[in-house]
């Protein structure tokens, strides 16, 4: 069977739990940017990918998609995903390549973890030489920083930080002289057991 090189595809917003009454869009998709989309769900899982495409639908970023499903050959889905990157736990980590840091919290019942850029925690002010973000650099620089895996959504790799008893101590204190608007995010370092820094792979 030929795979389709354009999918029309239609999308709504999801509604959990409810039927949903917002308006579908209509678009075309190519079979890479579908492909692209599904893998930033699953990533490289043949089983699920294999699935969604035969099913024809997929919730991507709190949107509904939906689309006519059709099979592929495990040899035509391995050449596809071939052109997508795999983890690397040879990579070494550089804390300048990072574009964000989680902050994660391992305790039950299980939170979403707290998402801060690099662009804002690098901010400095008049009485602060020093940036929250350099605080983290100093800290992974001590480490030890293990290699996670590798994000699709994200096109970045990951790298983990387990925070030692006595690393949140020095963060919070460095979270106290961040800026105003980030502290109150910052205040999740009191029940942290790690942070994960988020360091995108050129060219992925």
């Amino acid at each position: 069977m030929t795979l389709p090189e354009t999918i029309p595809v239609r999308y709504t917003e999801e509604e959990a739990g409810y039927v949903s009454f917002r308006p579908l869009v209509r678009q075309i998709f190519r079979l890479n940017e579908l492909l692209d989309m599904v893998v930033s769900v699953t990533g490289k899982d043949h089983e699920r990918i294999l699935q969604i495409m035969r099913s024809g639908t997929i919730v991507f970023h709190f949107y509904r998609y939906w689309w006519q499903g059709f099979e592929i050959a495990e040899a035509e889905l391995n050449a596809l995903l071939a052109r997508f990157p795999d983890p690397d736990p040879s990579r070494a980590f550089r804390s300048e390549e990072c574009s964000v840091v989680l902050i994660e919290d391992s305790r039950a019942p299980p939170r979403p973890p707290i998402e801060i850029s690099r662009a804002v925690a690098s901010r400095t002010g008049i009485f602060r030489r020093r940036s929250f973000w350099g605080a983290l650099a100093a800290a992974a620089a001590v480490g030890p920083v293990k290699y996670q895996g590798y994000s699709y959504a994200r096109r970045a790799d990951l790298y983990r930080l387990e925070l030692t008893a006595e690393l949140p101590t020095a963060l919070i204190a460095a979270a106290a002289r961040a800026p105003r608007n980030l502290r109150r995010e910052l205040g999740a370092l009191e029940r942290a057991s790690r942070i994960v820094f988020v360091c995108p792979r050129s060219g992925a």
